[in-house]
């Protein structure tokens, strides 16, 4: 079903439902949940997926995973147009049970943009070809990669406060000393604490906020050489080589990708 709001879906009935929409650059969906879980696929253009955990970047012809219940909201960087496959957990033991982002493969992706002409509703157990179709894809998302594309939060509410601050506005000249300042903690219980909840080490979670900040900014048009060394990078071939290895493809890419699906002004 075409041009399905976020909060309607719940009311879609079916096991496993299959809606799609087209967003403009800078469009928001608030925080919201869901009572089954969501495949979110971009055909192109990037948004980014953010809940209490964590924030995760969605490159083009990639796709967010978001378990059934989990409050979430959606940021697009740049004009998108998705697909969404709604599944009931009791559908599949095996469907992740956390936040993602994951590698669409070729298979899937097909079987995805099949959807848009398909019944709104199928069982998966069936035998129509509707039903073969979303047991493919339910398949398709159990096997398929996860990608590093997430930027983690910690779990303690003040360390995560500060987090969030910094993703907003990356600094170069904000160090680790200044968190501890600010935080009243110890060099080495601040380190300690940080990558126990985050899983990173303070200045590789650093580098991936600097990434996920540049976005909107490369989208709005600002030059790569100025926001690399604004966010700290030696050059602009370091911000390079970081962003590719992050976001899947080189900030001139991503920029093509973006003034292609710009609005009209």
């Amino acid at each position: 079903m075409r041009n399905v709001l976020a909060g309607q879906a719940d009311q879609l009935p079916g096991r496993i439902v299959a809606t799609s929409n087209e967003y403009p650059t800078g469009h928001r969906i608030a925080r919201h949940s869901h009572r089954r879980s969501q495949l979110l696929y971009g055909a192109h253009g990037i948004m980014v997926v953010g809940t209490q955990a964590g924030r995760w970047m969605v490159p083009p012809e990639r796709a967010a995973w978001i378990p059934a219940g989990m409050a979430h909201d959606v940021h697009v960087l740049a004009q998108i147009s998705t697909r969404s496959i709604y599944v009931e957990p009791e559908v599949s033991a095996a469907l992740p049970g956390d936040c993602r982002v994951i590698g669409v493969s070729a298979l899937m992706r097909e079987l995805l943009l099949e959807t848009l002409d398909l019944p709104l509703q199928a069982d998966a157990a069936g035998g129509s070809r509707p039903d073969l179709i979303y047991s493919l894809i339910v398949r398709e998302i159990e096997r398929a990669p996860v990608l590093p594309l997430d930027i983690p939060f910690p779990s303690e509410p003040r360390l995560a406060a500060r987090c969030r601050a910094y993703l907003a506005q990356p600094s170069p000249h904000d160090g680790i000393d200044d968190w501890c300042r600010d935080l009243a903690m110890s060099r080495r219980t601040f380190t300690r604490r940080f990558r126990a909840q985050t899983g990173s080490s303070f200045a590789q979670w650093c580098r991936q906020a600097a990434i996920f900040a540049a976005l909107p900014r490369l989208a709005a048009g600002e030059p790569i050489t100025a926001l690399a060394l604004d966010l700290g990078y030696e050059s602009a071939s370091a911000f390079t080589t970081m962003f590719k290895r992050l976001i899947g493809m080189p900030p001139s890419r991503y920029l093509a990708t973006a003034r292609a699906y710009a609005p009209e002004r």
